[in-house]
């Protein structure tokens, strides 16, 4: 059926075969008309901004591989710098911010918030009016805990022990930051949805490194009450939440949180993911590193999903971001094992 967007059909828990198909930081440096267009922008967050570029290399991987979804070009980053806080990237090192101390919580800005993000909104519009019309297109935000990992640490850490440890020695400012971030970030997804977005995806890419206490308060609580305002605005639109490293914590995380489709990390085994299939939508789950062998590697990896996953709602994905040095060919030919799927 022309313009029918099967990721959304699969959201509501239909069963699509083959199953929808694609993949987080599909806009990115293994593309060489992103690495070009890169080059233009000046720096990462100057592509973020610029809505002509955004929605240039947002619509990269679409002409090249016909993707069913496309999502947004930005950054996780462009909330807590839309606050007010100072965030830019260096080649090499990634995100860097000046650390948040406790006083500094109150003074984060939300009247210029909107204003701030205006042109990730612009560039919102436009590629709904710019993409085909069955390609789902993915709004998205990090989740609270994550982002607040990098507005604590100053950048990433392995362990994300600097928001660990302020966590615990501050747990009135913590909680007081997380309330701050929900309430934005929610408030970020309600505006991209109108702007076009027809599904918005909430990353909480550090969620492995807590435990069981802290991932109800840090991880849960605060992608629940996101959800609950979205959905309070848009009742019809579905979040996808992706716990990257939640383990066993996977098993109660929809229910829990109230998110429609359910992105696994490629750690999750297959076995666990048709569980957790029963109750709805899962997205995933493919090693982004099988990707980067090909062959037979990625071969058998896409098998064994579609042969596990393929009968029930399966949005196929990596079960994290695409790698710099994924060759273009594997992409190829991973989209041609999916879409030959039956």
């Amino acid at each position: 059926m022309a313009g029918k967007r099967i990721v959304l059909d699969v959201l509501k828990g239909e069963t699509v075969s083959p199953p929808p198909l694609w993949m987080m930081r599909q806009a990115g440096r293994y593309l060489p008309e992103y690495r070009e267009t890169r080059k233009r922008a000046g720096s990462f967050l100057d592509l973020c901004y610029d809505p002509d570029l955004a929605v240039e290399v947002t619509l990269q991987p679409i002409e090249r591989f016909g993707f069913d979804a496309s999502i947004l070009f930005s950054d996780i980053l462009v909330v807590p710098n839309a606050l007010g806080r100072d965030v830019r990237f260096e080649e090499g090192r990634g995100p860097i911010l000046k650390p948040i101390m406790a006083a500094e919580i109150a003074a984060l800005n939300g009247d210029v918030f909107h204003v701030n993000l205006e042109p990730v909104y612009e560039t919102v519009r436009r590629l709904r009016a710019k993409l085909p019309d069955e390609t789902t297109l993915l709004g998205f935000c990090g989740a609270p805990w994550t982002v607040a990992t990098y507005m604590i640490a100053g950048h990433g850490t392995p362990d994300q022990g600097p928001a660990r440890l302020f966590a615990y020695r501050e747990p009135d400012a913590f909680a007081r930051l997380l309330k701050v971030l929900a309430d934005h970030s929610a408030a970020y997804l309600i505006r991209q949805i109108e702007a076009g977005a027809d599904a918005v995806q909430i990353f909480d890419s550090w969620s492995g490194v807590l435990d069981e206490p802290s991932f109800e308060a840090f991880c849960v609580e605060p992608v629940a009450e996101i959800v609950r305002q979205v959905k309070a605005a848009h009742p019809d639109v579905p979040v996808i939440g992706f716990p990257k490293g939640a383990g066993e914590r996977y098993r109660d995380y929809r229910k829990k949180t109230g998110i429609a489709g359910l992105g696994l990390d490629w750690t999750v085994p297959l076995s666990m993911a048709k569980e957790l299939q029963r109750e709805g939508a899962v997205q995933g789950n493919l090693d982004p590193l099988r990707l980067v062998a090909g062959g037979k590697a990625l071969a058998d990896g896409v098998d064994a999903i579609l042969k596990t996953l393929g009968g029930g709602p399966l949005i196929f994905n990596l079960g994290h971001g695409i790698t710099p040095e994924t060759p273009v060919a594997h992409v190829e030919a991973m989209v041609k094992m999916v879409r030959s799927h039956r």
